[in-house]
């Protein structure tokens, strides 16, 4: 049996929804964070990973769906405080391109909290 998954929802923060994970997102235990995602609206949705210690298939195929059923209601899913494993995963599957990154949950926020001027 693997290691729980916690999703908790921090925000919104600046209008965007932060959902931080903990614990390895695998295919024992997606549930939480499909129904967490499920229920994110809005133009930015940040996954904070800084406390995800690995990303089996099933959980990338996951985060890939998430990121396909956002970008067609025209949503952003931007991730925050992946480790090197997660990277390595992401560049060995070609996926890391599809997804905006921050080295930090702080650098993610900061980055959607000033306001856009047109």
């Amino acid at each position: 049996m693997s290691d729980p998954l916690v999703v908790a929802r921090l925000g919104p923060v600046f209008s965007r929804g932060v959902l931080c994970l903990r614990g390895p997102l695998t295919a024992e235990n997606l549930s939480p964070f499909q129904n967490a995602i499920r229920n994110e609206a809005g133009p930015v949705v940040i996954l904070d990973l800084s406390e995800v210690p690995y990303i089996d298939s099933a959980g990338l195929g996951s985060l890939v769906s998430a990121y396909i059923t956002c970008h067609k209601s025209g949503c952003q899913v931007v991730l925050a405080g992946t480790n090197d494993r997660v990277l390595k995963l992401f560049e060995i599957s070609r996926v890391e391109k599809l997804f905006l990154m921050f080295p930090t949950l702080d650098d993610a926020i900061g980055a959607f909290a000033a306001p856009t001027r047109a």
